[in-house]
């Protein structure tokens, strides 16, 4: 399935909606992404990629037939960290299993080592989410872990593994 990364814009906020406002999305990721999702909570995300593109993130969004359609950004760490950088994402189903995420995590990854001096960009998926893991492994990422009770989300304790690629291995 084709698609762009491209910069967000305050345009792409109601086309992330309908994508966003998903139970199946929202329960994969941090509690800051809301659940159910508005069109407030769109403009707020958007404004708050385009206010600080640049200042330690970079912030894509994942356009399909010219909409906005997911999300894909990483994050640089910081204090002793600062050679790691954070992968974080998100896709509407309707576009799941076609191969867009690991494509587009594999693009982030490319421009992240491009525009950064890390050695490292880290994901942490729930252990249960097994497409998320599927991505970063097709992606080039390692399994480097499972931490055993590490998040909290929706009411019970659950695992997360660590996923790991190094600048040396990503590959064009």
């Amino acid at each position: 399935m084709d698609f762009t990364l491209r910069p967000w814009r305050p345009e792409d906020a109601a086309a992330i909606v309908p994508h966003a406002d998903d139970l199946a999305v929202a329960e994969n990721l941090r509690d800051v992404f809301p659940h159910p999702y508005t069109p407030a909570d769109a403009e707020w995300f958007v404004g708050d990629c385009v206010e600080h593109e640049g200042e330690g993130r970079l912030c894509r969004a994942i356009v399909i037939d010219g909409q906005a359609a997911g999300s894909v950004s990483l994050f640089l760490g910081k204090d002793v960290y600062r050679k790691s950088a954070e992968l974080g994402y998100w896709l509407g189903r309707a576009f799941w299993g076609r191969g867009v995420m690991t494509r587009a995590a594999r693009l982030i990854c490319f421009e992240g080592f491009r525009t950064w001096d890390v050695a490292r960009i880290y994901a942490e998926p729930y252990a249960v989410n097994t497409g998320s893991r599927r991505v970063l492994e097709k992606a080039g990422f390692t399994w480097e872990g499972t931490l055993r009770n590490s998040v909290f989300k929706n009411g019970r304790l659950m695992d997360s593994c660590i996923y790991g690629l190094l600048r040396e291995e990503a590959k064009a």
